[in-house]
């Protein structure tokens, strides 16, 4: 009985030590990295991609692509822009618990025997990562009503909340 039970101990202290990645706001080395990366489509047009860390909210890895988005729109000297295509994905990870029910028989000589058993499993890796992929129009001027950002207050608003400002 102390067997089981010291391998069940185990396996949860192991479990507990999986670290989850931090998502930090910086570019990504390569594509398995959290951060952000940043394609220019034409003059105005940008895909913008931020990658979190493992159980990262998907309203944080949101933030941080529109925050992306709008530093490079003033960085290449415009003041507003529209979120054209949005795409969040969440990958790695896995499921919740499973169960699973067997039985079986045996015969053995002049005995049979009927088993039945019960089991369940626990998923005690990291969570999933989401990212978010932004393809964002850059306009100069006063911004248009509707969905369009004003670069600058996004940077003030979301830099602020991250301690960049």
């Amino acid at each position: 009985m102390k067997t089981p039970l010291a391998l069940v101990a185990c396996a949860l202290v192991l479990g507990a030590c999986a670290t989850a990645q931090p998502t930090v706001y910086r570019p990504q080395a390569n594509a398995s990295d959290v951060g952000f990366t940043q394609y220019k489509m034409e003059d105005g047009r940008y895909r913008v991609t931020f990658r979190g860390g493992s159980g990262a909210p998907v309203g944080q890895v949101t933030d941080y692509a529109l925050l992306r988005a709008a530093e490079l729109a003033l960085a290449d000297g415009y003041s507003w822009f529209r979120v054209a295509d949005r795409v969040t994905q969440s990958t790695g990870g896995g499921g919740g618990p499973t169960f699973s029910v067997g039985g079986g028989s045996g015969s053995y000589g002049r005995r049979s025997s009927v088993g039945l058993g019960v089991g369940t499993s626990f998923n005690l890796g990291p969570k999933p990562a989401l990212s978010t992929t932004l393809e964002v129009v850059f306009g100069k001027g006063p911004r248009p009503p509707g969905e369009a950002y004003d670069a600058q207050s996004v940077v003030n608003t979301i830099g602020k909340g991250m301690g960049r400002i």
